[in-house]
């Protein structure tokens, strides 16, 4: 493993403004552009409402946020008609929901008592190469049916698992 160097260290906040300014989509414009490429596939277009039920959240803020979306091309909004994805904004949620799925997949296969909780809080901290690693392990587990059996013998006798 690489160890980093004393001056590669950040605080939480220094770590997502590290990778925001690597990216243009701060973990809340990402959760957005999900809940819309969940809505798209459902009926090839969102609305403000929908998208704000799902997100709970006020329909204002939804607005404010799809406008940002669409400020990055992410997006074309036909007030109040239908919001849909670009070319570029269908190939990026796709891959958010792809990243949400298999995050949750590996906190579900380790036991997390909320593995949708835990898979909103961290999903956007992981980079592209490392949620393709889990890809992998998740993959191995299911195709190697032994392997996912030892791992919940080992969790119950090394008592990694919750008390019930």
């Amino acid at each position: 493993m690489n160890k980093p160097t004393d001056n590669e260290f950040y605080t939480v906040r220094g770590y997502q403004l590290k990778k925001q300014n690597e990216s243009r989509l701060t973990p809340a414009l990402e959760d957005y552009l999900e809940m819309i490429y969940r809505l798209c596939k459902e009926e090839n277009y969102a609305r403000i409402n929908k998208l704000s039920e799902r997100l709970n959240v006020r329909p204002s803020s939804a607005s404010k946020m799809v406008s940002r979306l669409v400020d990055l091309r992410l997006l074309t909004y036909d007030r109040p008609d239908s919001i849909r994805l670009t070319e570029e904004g269908t190939v990026t949620g796709a891959y958010l929901l792809e990243r949400h799925h298999i995050v949750e997949q590996f906190f579900s296969l380790i036991g997390s008592p909320n593995p949708l909780e835990e898979t909103e809080l961290v999903e956007h901290v992981l980079c592209s190469s490392t949620v393709f690693r889990i890809q992998a392990l998740l993959e191995f587990v299911q195709k190697s049916e032994d392997i996912g059996q030892k791992l919940r013998a080992f969790m119950k006798a090394n008592h990694f698992t919750m008390p019930e």
